[in-house]
């Protein structure tokens, strides 16, 4: 099912088992992937023409919105970001467990190109 054109949200304290997230994969329609995220800097503002679910298992960061603000993410809180939405993936100071869902069978770093922000639909200018 896809989703609907619109910012990226996060939702905290979404779940609270591996369990749940597979069992919403499921039923969402998903291919799931297992992403680990070591130590990095931040990301730049970017998008994605495809519509992704991130499901943190482990560690702590945050994620920038399309305005910049830090939205922080823990262990239970789950990513929702529609096709085009503006976001960037925070500076990640220790090891990130997450598993992603979306909604085609490909490797995931294939299917989530980092496309730059002033080319997103969603952008204002």
């Amino acid at each position: 099912m896809a989703l609907e054109p619109g910012p990226m949200q996060v939702l905290h304290g979404h779940f609270t088992t591996k369990a749940e997230v597979l069992d919403e994969i499921k039923r969402l329609d998903l291919w799931p992937t297992t992403f680990v995220s070591e130590r990095m800097a931040e990301l730049p503002v970017h998008w994605h023409d495809i519509d992704n679910h991130g499901f943190v298992l482990e560690g702590s960061s945050y994620v920038l919105d399309a305005s910049g603000e830090r939205i922080p993410l823990g262990p239970g809180d789950k990513l929702v970001i529609p096709a085009g939405a503006l976001h960037a993936e925070g500076e990640v100071t220790q090891r990130m467990v997450y598993i992603v869902g979306i909604p085609v069978a490909e490797n995931l770093r294939d299917a989530l190109d980092l496309l730059p922000a002033k080319t997103s639909p969603l952008s204002a200018g």
